[in-house]
């Protein structure tokens, strides 16, 4: 067996799409690139297949079984306790570990951030301000877009240098009635900027409507990372999966000098670089920078300043489900097609947090299967009452921003491990009253929306209590300070000058959307400045 690569130019840890598109760059600028991932190899077919066979339909981690050595959260149907909840609020994540990482099974919903939501404490004097600028983004969001294949035809209030890619993916029947019915105004209906084509687009078909994009686009679509990680491979780079690495070893001088897996049959390897970036998640990179801790970085690597594992944001969802006055055909067409983008920016924020009400299209026939057999429906009444609420109803579901805080974090257990050895993550993790006083004022847009719409027997998620959207964010902070953060303007770690972080984790604030786009612009962002080092 040809022996595996053990040095490259740039080595990147992590093969999702920040990773990958980091890989990707610097391949075809013909850098020699290493990728370690921890998980495996995505097969879409049998992924696909899994997805047919599994009986949990609404679990969008079934299709994708764990390996011993990358073991993922989940919670759906329970939790499977790979974070350790120490409270008071549930820190709910599920994502995959894997060549493309969580990718596979999102929604799709692009999103750039507003250029207020760079200068959050000097606008509205809460939360942090980025040290860079919206503008500075800007053509990194353009490239990611590119990459990833987005359809649009709204900036959504975030200016736009170019096009974008395609033209939007037309609404389904039921949201292009909501948006006729709600007109303009505070409760006008954005359709959203969808990573999924409109029309061929890089060797990926149009979408046709299937509305399983979670888990999985039957026919491919919608983006996923691991298209980016090909394109990698066939430029150059090299891409090692199921390699967890353990370890980030730094030298005497603070530069990063190696580091180091374990494969599946748990003996350990020794990969060496010239520049090294770290492109797990906002959960996987800060476990690994604190478990590389040693005597000259005694509390982990690039974590002078403590902020390391800090700052866990993500965002908190309330909810309402109704029974509409006409049919509204919930099901049909992208998961996450539309939404009420208003709210998402204002002097309000001082105050409470910033919203977005997304129409959450999908199936329901399942849910509301279950939910009437166990009212005690049967027969020809079950079947009727079934086709009229199938038909009618809607799902409404908000994402709150949230504000870091240094409480919110995650740290290394001293007794829990995984199979292969890894110490485990406790996360600590709270609901501010920041969130709970958006989820007041959202209460009463539900219900105008609901009254609007001549809504039934609405039923309204509890104050307090938010569903998380595995959106991570936080946890390695960008700042200019290297006192309160652990990254720079330019994606490089304060203390070691030869490490880069990416992703979603390295983001000062949420805002309340979707933060893919934003992780992977960060990348690229990342990327033009780690190319000037090799």
């Amino acid at each position: 067996m040809k022996p595996l690569k053990s040095s490259a130019d740039v080595v990147i840890i992590g093969a999702g799409v920040a990773g990958s598109m980091a890989a990707y760059t610097m391949a075809k600028a013909g850098i020699d690139v290493l990728v370690l991932e921890s998980g495996p190899e995505i097969e879409r077919d049998q992924i696909v297949e899994n997805f047919r066979n599994s009986p949990l339909k609404g679990d969008f981690m079934d299709p994708y079984p764990e390996k011993p050595w990358a073991p993922q959260p989940k919670f759906q149907p329970v939790d499977n306790g790979y974070l350790i909840q120490k409270g008071p609020s549930p820190y709910q994540a599920m994502y995959l570990r894997g060549v493309g990482g969580t990718t596979w099974h999102w929604a799709g919903e692009i999103f750039r951030l507003l250029p207020n939501d760079f200068r959050l404490k000097s606008l509205y004097g809460v939360g942090r301000d980025w040290p860079i600028s919206y503008d500075d983004l800007e053509p990194f969001y353009d490239a990611a877009e590119r990459e990833m294949g987005v359809s649009g035809d709204t900036d959504l209030g975030s200016p736009r240098s170019q096009p974008y890619p395609m033209a939007a993916v037309p609404l389904p029947y039921g949201q292009q009635r909501i948006k006729e019915r709600m007109g303009s105004g505070r409760y006008e209906v954005s359709t959203l900027a969808q990573a999924r084509n409109s029309r061929e687009y890089d060797g990926r078909p149009a979408c046709c409507g299937n509305n399983n994009c979670m888990p999985i686009c039957p026919i491919g679509a919608m983006y996923n990372g691991g298209l980016t990680a090909r394109k990698a491979r066939q430029s150059g780079a090299t891409i090692i999966s199921n390699a967890v690495v353990y370890r980030i070893e730094a030298d005497a001088r603070g530069r990063i000098v190696a580091v180091h897996y374990l494969d599946p049959q748990k003996q350990s390897h020794k990969v060496t670089g010239k520049t090294f970036i770290l492109a797990a998640n906002g959960i996987e990179s800060p476990k690994l920078l604190l478990i590389s801790a040693d005597e000259r970085n005694p509390h982990g690597i690039a974590n002078s300043s403590g902020q390391v594992g800090r700052n866990l944001m993500d965002h908190p969802a309330s909810s309402v489900e109704f029974f509409a006055d006409e049919p509204v055909w919930f099901g049909r067409g992208p998961q996450r097609p539309a939404a009420f983008n208003n709210f998402r920016d204002g002097d309000y924020r001082r105050d409470y947090a910033s919203t977005r009400i997304d129409l959450a299209a999908t199936n329901p026939v399942r849910y509301l299967t279950e939910k009437l057999v166990a009212q005690g429906y049967y027969g020809n009444e079950l079947n009727d009452k079934l086709a009229y609420q199938s038909q009618h109803y809607v799902l409404l579901k908000s994402l709150f921003e949230m504000l870091p805080d240094p409480d919110n974090r995650l740290v290394v257990s001293k007794t829990a491990k995984d199979a292969w050895g890894i110490p485990r993550l406790e996360v600590h993790y709270a609901f501010p009253e920041y969130v709970t006083r958006a989820y007041d004022h959202c209460l009463e847009d539900f219900r105008q929306i609901v009254q609007t719409l001549g809504g039934k027997e609405a039923s309204y998620s509890p104050r307090g209590v938010y569903a998380n959207n595995q959106h991570i964010t936080g946890t390695m902070l960008m700042g200019a300070n290297p006192a309160d953060s652990v990254v720079n303007a330019e994606c490089r770690s304060h203390d070691h000058e030869n490490l880069f972080i990416v992703g979603t984790g390295i983001m000062p604030t949420s805002a309340c959307v979707n933060s893919t786009l934003t992780g992977a612009a960060l990348s690229l962002l990342a990327s033009h400045h780690a190319m000037k080092t090799v």
